[in-house]
C-alpha cells in the first residue's frame, strides 16, 4: 500500500513527536496569534512570525527564550543567545566566512571524495541508505568547520570517515535532549551538553592558535575574534549546522520521488522542500516591552492601536498584549503549511520567504553554507534517476527525519 508524500512527512513528525505534533497542528485552528495557557503566546501565520522576528521587542536573551536553553551550555555570548550591538558586531565578525563563494569551495574539497564516492555506487546499481551518507557528508563539513583534519580513507578533505560519523553522533546526542516542549535542560544534560562542547572547543581553539588562514578557526583569528569568540561560535556552528543538512537532503529526495517531481530548478524545489519539512519547526521569543501582537501582522503599542482603530468601522482585528516576560512561541510549522501542500511551480510570498531560517538580524548566517551541502549532494543525486526502495521514520529526534531512506538508480 502506498501513502502521498504529505502522509510520509506527517507520518515523520509523528514518530518524532507522537504528542506534540497532533498538539501543534491544533493550535494552527486557533487562529494567527493568541494566548494559549501554560505555553505563551502562540504565532500561526507568517506574516505576524515576520513581524515578530523584526521586531527588537521580542529577544533571543530573556525567560522562554533560545537563550534559557543554550546560554548554561554554550555562555552569553554566541549568535544563538544574544541581542543588539554585541550580537551585530559578533555577526558582522563572522559574515565574511560565509560568503556563497567561500562555503562553496569549502564543501567542494571537503565532500569531493564522498561525492564520488556516492555517484559511483548509483551508477553499480547499488541499493544506499542516503540517512548514512548524509550523516558522514555532514558530520565532515562541520569536521573541517570548527578546525578539525587528518586522517585519510573514504572520508573528506583530510578529514576520516570515523571522525564524520563520531561528530555528527556528538551533535545529535546534545540535540536529542531537546524537545518541541523544553523550556530548559535539567543541570544533568547541562553537564553533558557540556563535556561534549569543551572537547568541540577544544578542537576549535587548537585551530584557531595555529592561526592557519586556510581553516574557519584561523580566519576568525585573522578577522578579529577573540579565542572565546571563536571558541563559542565553532560550539554554536556545531549544535545547528549538523542535523539540518543531514535531515533534509533525504526528506527532499523522498518528496521529489513521491511527486514525479521534474528539477528544472533546483533552488526552486529546494526552497519548497524546506518549506514542507520546516527545518525549524518552532522558534521562540521573550517580549522585553509592552505590545501589541494583531493578527494583520501588525505589532504596535496598546494606544496606537486604540486610536487607529477608533471609529473606523473595520472588523475588529485578532490581537493579543504582551507583557515583558511573557514567552512567544511562533510555530513556523504552521505558517509554512498553511500555504498548501509540495508544489515547487507556486512562488513563495513575502512573508514567508526562508522564514524556516529567521527573519532580518537573526536570519541564519549559516544558510549559505547548509544550501551548499544541499546543492552538491543533490546534484550528484539528481544525475541519477534515484528512486527510493524503502523508508522507516526515526522515533524521538527533534528534528523530523527518516531512521533510514534506501535509494537506488533506476
Amino acid at each position: 500500500m502506498t501513502f502521498p508524500a504529505l502522509d510520509h512527512e506527517a507520518r515523520l513528525y509523528l514518530a518524532a513527536h507522537p504528542f506534540a505534533y497532533p498538539l501543534m497542528r491544533l493550535l494552527a485552528r486557533l487562529g494567527p496569534v493568541v494566548r494559549v495557557p501554560g505555553m505563551g503566546v502562540v504565532v500561526n501565520d507568517a506574516a505576524v512570525a515576520r513581524a515578530v522576528l523584526t521586531d527588537e521587542r521580542f529577544r533571543k536573551d530573556g525567560p522562554g527564550s533560545p537563550g534559557d536553553l543554550w546560554t548554561p551550555v554554550l555562555g552569553p555570548s554566541v549568535l544563538l543567545n544574544m541581542e543588539g550591538p554585541g550580537h551585530l558586531a559578533l555577526r558582522r565578525k563572522l559574515m565574511p566566512l560565509f560568503t556563497p563563494g567561500h562555503v562553496a569551495d569549502l564543501v567542494a574539497e571537503v565532500l569531493r571524495e564522498p561525492l564520488a564516492a556516492l555517484d559511483a555506487r548509483l551508477a553499480r546499481g547499488e541499493t544506499v541508505d542516503l540517512v548514512d551518507v548524509m550523516r558522514v557528508m555532514a558530520g565532515a563539513v562541520i569536521c573541517r568547520t570548527i578546525g578539525l583534519g587528518g586522517g585519510s580513507g573514504p572520508g573528506s578533505g583530510g578529514v576520516s570517515e570515523e571522525r564524520a560519523r563520531e561528530l555528527f553522533a556528538e551533535g545529535e546526542r546534545v540535540v536529542s535532549m531537546v524537545s518541541l516542549r523544553s523550556r530548559r535542560l535539567s543541570d544533568r544534560q547541562v553537564a553533558v551538553a557540556r563535556r561534549v562542547l569543551d572537547r568541540i572547543g577544544d578542537i576549535a581553539q587548537a585551530a584557531y592558535e595555529a592561526g592557519d588562514e586556510s581553516t574557519i578557526m584561523g580566519r576568525m583569528r585573522g578577522l578579529g575574534l577573540s579565542a572565546a569568540e571563536a571558541r563559542g561560535a565553532a560550539g554554536a556552528f556545531f549544535l545547528t549546522g549538523t542535523e539540518t543538512v543531514a535531515t533534509f537532503v533525504p526528506r527532499l529526495v523522498a518528496l521529489i520521488h513521491d511527486h514525479g517531481t521534474a528539477v528544472d530548478d533546483l533552488d526552486r524545489v529546494i526552497d519548497e522542500a524546506m518549506r514542507v519539512t520546516t527545518p525549524t519547526p518552532v522558534m521562540l521569543r521573550s517580549v522585553a516591552a509592552p505590545a501589541l501582537i494583531r493578527g494583520n501582522g501588525e505589532i504596535r503599542a496598546d494606544g496606537e492601536v486604540r486610536a487607529a482603530d477608533e471609529g473606523s468601522g473595520a472588523a475588529k482585528i485578532r490581537e493579543v498584549a504582551v507583557r515583558p516576560g511573557d514567552r512567544v512561541l511562533i510555530v513556523t510549522h504552521n505558517c509554512a503549511r498553511a500555504h498548501g501542500p509540495f508544489d515547487p511551480s507556486r512562488p513563495h510570498p513575502p512573508e514567508l520567504r526562508r522564514l524556516w531560517f529567521g527573519a532580518g538580524p537573526h536570519f541564519c548566517i549559516g544558510y549559505p553554507l547548509a544550501l551548499a551541502e544541499i546543492r552538491a549532494v543533490a546534484s550528484v543525486l539528481l544525475s541519477h534517476r534515484v528512486r527510493v526502495v524503502r523508508r522507516r521514520a526515526a522515533r524521538g529526534v527533534l528534528i523530523p527525519t527518516y531512521e533510514h531512506l534506501w535509494i537506488t538508480a533506476s
